[in-house]
């Protein structure tokens, strides 16, 4: 008889007020797929470290549930939960090799020495990092002691692992290379992912499920894709990035992806299918390969647009070449009413 398929983890009006009143998480309900990536978005402050921490059961939560596998794990020790975390620091002791960092959890239940460096010298190698395995943190580069990390995090044989800005200290490089290797890691062990992050481009590149919050509530779920192409509202859309943000004569709200909105000489010339213009001033130009990022700022009030408000576009290489705008340019920004994308508020 096949067993049961695993549950998804699951946080029901879960609050977290602390002693001062302030109240943190407010009432969030989320479900996470078993064996899926979820990162956790948003400004500091915004909620989801405390969010992490009350699933690691570091934070104990005011109200609400924590689901883990249809058990309620809300009251039980961070050590029963059935997950384990990677903090952003990595946490290495110092003093102890790679191969004694992984197996410190094991030495501290009483396990003898040979089952500690039989199982630790397990995961170094699933990790890739056996052969470093007698090298102190020192020792190891950046993306090395994650790796360290990542296998001490299964030695608990969790669930769910938890990363809280596990890539925010590396250089931007190490950074994209050891983004792969998480998601990597994710889909070959098959284990549910719980990531913090500030970075929307980090959350985009992971996630199988995004979760926006803000002021302590979810703002938005759902794929990156959606995510991005349908933000909820104004504020979805600026943290996300990529849109303009408009109104009509009626004072709805709606956005125009960046590399959908036009950006055409005075005259209007090479605008293709455009509806809407409003004047911009070329106010930055930066190359990025097979785009060029243009900064505007606006000229005049229009589209709930103030003067000296500040747009962006991202003009093809090609077309820029056409037409190379210099800073201080006068420019029409253009856009069609089938690019406008409706925001709630």
């Amino acid at each position: 008889m096949n067993a049961p398929a695993a549950r998804p983890l699951e946080l029901v009006d879960l609050t977290k007020q602390f002693d001062d009143g302030t109240l943190a998480v407010q009432h969030i309900n989320l479900t996470i797929p078993t064996g899926s990536y979820c990162c956790l978005l948003g400004p500091s402050g915004c909620g989801k470290t405390t969010t992490l921490r009350m699933v690691a059961g570091h934070e104990t939560a005011t109200s609400g549930d924590i689901l883990l596998d249809g058990h309620n794990i809300t009251n039980l020790p961070a050590a029963s939960r059935g997950t384990a975390m990677m903090f952003q620091s990595f946490a290495l002791f110092p003093h102890l090799s790679a191969l004694d960092n992984v197996a410190f959890s094991l030495k501290v239940r009483g396990v003898e020495r040979s089952e500690r460096a039989r199982e630790g010298m397990a995961l170094l190698d699933k990790v890739g990092m056996a052969h470093l395995a007698q090298r102190k943190p020192a020792e190891l580069s950046g993306g090395q002691q994650q790796r360290v990390a990542l296998a001490r995090a299964l030695m608990m044989r969790p669930k769910v692992l938890l990363l809280d800005e596990p890539l925010s200290a590396l250089d931007p490089f190490l950074r994209s290379q050891m983004r792969a290797e998480l998601r990597h890691w994710q889909q070959t062990l098959g284990l549910t992912f719980i990531h913090v992050t500030h970075s929307q481009e980090e959350a985009m590149a992971l996630a199988d499920l995004m979760v926006l919050m803000n002021n302590g509530v979810i703002v938005q779920q759902g794929p990156p894709s959606e995510m991005f192409n349908r933000p909820v509202n104004a504020f979805a859309a600026n943290f996300l990035g990529g849109h303009n943000l408009f109104c009509d004569d009626a004072g709805r709200q709606f956005a125009v992806r960046t590399d959908l909105t036009q950006l055409l000489t005075q005259d209007g010339a090479t605008g293709a299918g455009v509806a809407v213009t409003h004047p911009v001033e070329v106010a930055a130009v930066e190359y990025q390969g097979p785009y060029v990022l243009v900064g505007l700022t606006t000229r005049s009030p229009g589209h709930c647009l103030r003067p000296d408000e500040q747009l962006k576009v991202m003009v093809s290489e090609e077309a820029f070449t056409r037409h190379q705008f210099v800073v201080g340019e006068s420019a029409l920004l253009g856009w069609t009413a089938e690019q406008e994308h409706a925001l709630s508020d």
